[in-house]
């Protein structure tokens, strides 16, 4: 049954702070402004061996006063839930424009940057976009984790950490659940009016095995994802968690055993639990359009898929389709309407292999020619701006493909990865490398067995372009992660990112106790 929006928080005077907030800033002059009310519960549970390891549950509730004015942005928030108090945060977000337009101004004549539509000293201006009055949106799930007791959460993972300590060489377990309820008010001087609820929430159990004769350790972690659901995810919706805490003793046994990985070229197949964050890092991240402009350089660089290579850029084969997504169901970055009153939306960043799009707010698209905004402006909390975030992004799948079997069947000499582990890539998002969970050889179309200290590596487009069959409807699954950084000061959001199980052909697979150490 859908859910509603929690009367505990629509009982609190949103409409009014939104009103005063709102004419205090026309009053001032403001060309746009638009207030947003946020209350952000957060709370989390670790355990160490079945014993409580630590929790936390805190609560972010507060609101923000964002204007244009005079061509510069102004910013303020607060928590005195007064209609004078809103009133004066409008008035500080004026003061704040006032003032950047000053700073602006002697900087620009400073370094004789002349104001310019294109240039870095232009005037904010907004894409246009519909209103949306008095728009409700809730996600998609069943039993919000916040109403399950806490003794509940900490039983349930109690139970599964035992599962596995109780398994032949499982040394230590680690456990862990995140949840978070997020409620959001947004209103604007062009009369959009928003309200909306979400609920996410990411558990995760890692094993660790530890070989006392020899010092050897090794992990295997779960596979499922953090997604956009309630509790139901651990209890049987979305995802089998008996079947995995049953294998993972088994799986990490062999890879202890595992031989070393011979370095060299090989075909690759990518388990979706793995190439999800190929994607959210050698796609997502580039497909910014404020990094594309290089307006953002904070943690993750700017982009080699500039601008001028929209519609030109070859980023992959053929059989590449990605598209940006703030529509699909369970999606971390799922919303009704970002925090720009932008209601979301799904489109094409490649198509057939071409740069055909980027993610966009509302400043961005009117400076670059977009007619609208596709809905990326988001902030992590009420004390934080709105900046352009990544969407679901997810690469198709072919609806004829095939299933991961028919894929490895289709390798003579090659490597199978499953589940992510560490990555690095650079400041423009080309040249990566990436492990995983576990590596399986292939031989003559069939799996023979783990290997470790292994790495794949590649550049962004021939990476891509190396892509010679995309799996069916039936490999795909909705990877992602609750800890995307970026901004400063430094904002953190949830993504998600689906793709089907894909082979590349002759990828260079690197040995990492040989390049750098044991892994």
């Amino acid at each position: 049954m859908p859910h509603s929006i929690d009367e505990a928080f629509t009982a609190l005077p949103l409409r009014a702070l939104a009103d005063a907030a709102l004419a205090r800033a026309r009053a001032l002059g403001a060309e746009h402004a638009d207030f947003r009310f946020e209350r952000v519960r957060s709370a989390s549970w670790r355990l160490r061996d079945a014993k409580p390891a630590g929790s936390s549950d805190t609560t972010d509730l507060g609101y923000a006063v964002r204007v244009v004015h005079g061509g510069t942005w102004g910013f303020a928030s607060g928590v005195d839930l007064t209609m004078d108090a809103a009133a004066r945060v409008a008035s500080q977000a004026v003061a704040m424009a006032k003032l950047s337009a000053q700073v602006i101004k002697a900087a620009g004549a400073d370094v004789g940057v002349p104001p310019t539509p294109f240039g870095q000293w232009g005037r904010v201006e907004l894409a246009d976009e519909p209103v949306h009055t008095d728009r409700t949106w809730v996600s998609s799930y069943e039993i919000d984790p916040f109403s399950v007791p806490d003794e509940a959460k900490a039983a349930l993972l109690a139970e599964w950490s035992t599962r596995l300590l109780a398994a032949n060489g499982v040394s230590h377990v680690d456990a862990s659940l995140l949840t978070v309820h997020e409620n959001k008010f947004y209103a604007d001087t062009a009369g959009t009016v928003t309200t909306q609820q979400r609920v996410r929430l990411h558990p995760e159990l890692t094993a660790v095995s530890v070989d006392e004769s020899s010092g050897e350790f090794d992990s295997m972690r779960t596979l499922a994802p953090p997604a956009g659901r309630g509790w139901e995810y651990l209890t049987g919706t979305g995802w089998d968690w008996d079947s995995e805490l049953e294998r993972i003793p088994e799986l990490l046994a062999e890879k202890m055993r595992a031989p070393s990985v011979e370095p060299g070229l090989y075909d690759l197949v990518v388990d979706p639990s793995n190439l999800w964050l190929t994607i959210h890092e050698s796609i997502g991240h580039a497909t910014e359009l404020d990094r594309a402009l290089g307006y953002e350089a904070a943690y993750a660089g700017t982009s080699f898929a500039t601008f001028d290579q929209l519609g030109k850029l070859r980023y992959g084969s053929e059989l590449m389709n990605v598209t940006g997504d703030r529509t699909a169901e369970h999606g971390l970055a799922t919303i009704g309407y970002d925090d720009e009153g932008v209601e979301a939306q799904s489109w094409d960043l490649v198509k057939d292999g071409t740069l055909v799009g980027y993610q966009l707010d509302r400043r961005i698209a009117r400076l670059t020619g977009f007619a609208r905004s596709n809905g990326c402006a988001y902030a992590d909390s009420p004390a934080h701006v709105p900046v352009q975030r990544m969407a679901n992004v997810s690469l198709q799948p072919d609806p004829a493909g095939l299933s991961t079997e028919d894929l490895i069947g289709g390798v003579d000499r090659g490597i199978y990865v499953v589940g992510d582990r560490s990555w690095s890539i650079d400041m423009q998002r080309y040249n990566f490398q990436f492990t995983g969970q576990r590596a399986y050889m292939i031989r003559n179309g069939r799996l023979e067995g783990q290997v470790k200290d292994f790495a794949y590596q590649g550049v962004t487009p021939q990476f891509w372009g190396s892509m010679e069959a995309v799996g069916g409807p039936q490999t795909y699954v909705l990877g992602g992660a609750f800890n995307c950084g970026k901004a400063q000061p430094g904002q953190v959001a949830s993504v998600s990112h689906g793709c089907p199980s894909a082979m590349f052909r002759s990828v260079n697979i690197l040995n990492t106790a040989n390049e750098s150490g044991r892994a």
